[in-house]
């Protein structure tokens, strides 16, 4: 895969504000506030900073933490793992494989096989309806 590299200008530029934040500076989206905490829609969400696409919505389902929760990315390849020990705590951090965006975190308290939930900030996605 082809890494996406831009100055943090260029990110500025692309972004808005909100997004700059949670893809750029690692903050978290308030509890509830994302526009993709109670969507239903059919499709697939990508990267909001370089379109790779995360998750499939047929993944996604309702985790009462308040944020977008997936059970497995659409393709583990997309998605990058990263110890975060920040806030007083050990959590792992996902990223983007292709732009290193920050999406969220993936916790082992989820439900199926795998046992994971990918909760993802909203501000990082973008849901391709209907792909």
């Amino acid at each position: 895969m082809d890494k996406v590299l831009k100055s943090e200008q260029e990110w500025r530029e692309q972004l808005s504000p909100a997004e700059y934040a949670v893809l750029r500076q690692q903050a978290t989206e308030p509890p509830w506030s994302g526009k993709y905490v109670s969507t239903k829609a059919d499709g697939t969400y990508k990267c909001a900073a370089c379109g790779l696409e995360l998750f499939d919505s047929d993944t996604k389902y309702e985790s009462g933490s308040g944020w977008p929760s997936f059970t497995d990315p659409k393709d583990r390849e997309n998605v990058e793992l990263i110890e975060d020990r920040s806030h007083g705590m050990v959590r792992t951090e996902v990223t983007c494989a292709r732009c290193g965006s920050h999406l969220g975190h993936v916790f082992p308290d989820g439900p199926g096989p795998t046992g994971e939930r990918y909760c993802m900030n909203s501000a990082a996605l973008k849901l391709e309806e209907g792909a």
